[in-house]
């Protein structure tokens, strides 16, 4: 074999390792877009968590986000209103479970079971009324917690229902403490 043969195999070997590497490459920037459009858009993402500075939120107040278009109302409970939320009897209760994404499943609705912070000052739960979707009042009702009027659904000062047509109690989302001051929902 002569010095050119074996240099023209050199260069053919580069050639197919040349066009199969452009190969690789155009294949892969026209795979891309296709599956690139698989992921969630932006304002999904966006959606899925948000913060929320709670640190202007006196006790015995409330604030209230829209969160995956759906109104969060975000409580910091006074003593008497988590005094009264904790005297109540579970079994009392027309759903007496927790409804608390963050609980255990099957966690019992007791207001240690829906409120966020350890001491239950924090209240994080959905805004809206398990009957038919309308946004309760807060502050009202029979209960002092929140109160539909649409089809006069009562909820107490845990979010829990107690009277009238709602089934379940407003639903309290994965939420949690990013610091002393912000609240993570999602």
């Amino acid at each position: 074999m002569s010095h050119a043969e074996d240099h023209q195999g050199t260069r053919r070997d580069f050639i197919y390792y040349a066009t199969a590497g452009a190969g690789a490459v155009a294949t892969g920037a026209a795979v891309w877009p296709l599956v690139n459009q698989m992921n969630p858009s932006a304002d999904v993402l966006a959606l899925a968590s948000i913060r929320v500075d709670i640190s202007a939120v006196d006790p015995g107040t409330q604030l209230t986000v829209l969160w995956q278009g759906k109104p969060v109302f975000i409580r910091s409970r006074t003593e008497e209103e988590i005094a009264a939320a904790r005297a109540v009897d579970v079994s009392e209760l027309p759903d007496q479970n927790a409804e608390n994404e963050n609980a255990v499943q099957g966690a019992d609705a007791s207001d240690e079971n829906r409120a966020l912070s350890e001491d239950g000052v924090w209240l994080v739960q959905m805004g809206v009324c398990t009957h038919l979707g309308c946004v309760p009042l807060g502050e009202q009702g029979d209960f002092g917690g929140w109160f539909c009027p649409c089809h006069g659904s009562h909820y107490d000062t845990s979010g829990r229902i107690r009277k009238g047509p709602a089934p379940r109690n407003l639903p309290v989302p994965v939420a949690s403490f990013v610091d002393p001051t912000t609240i993570q929902l999602g």
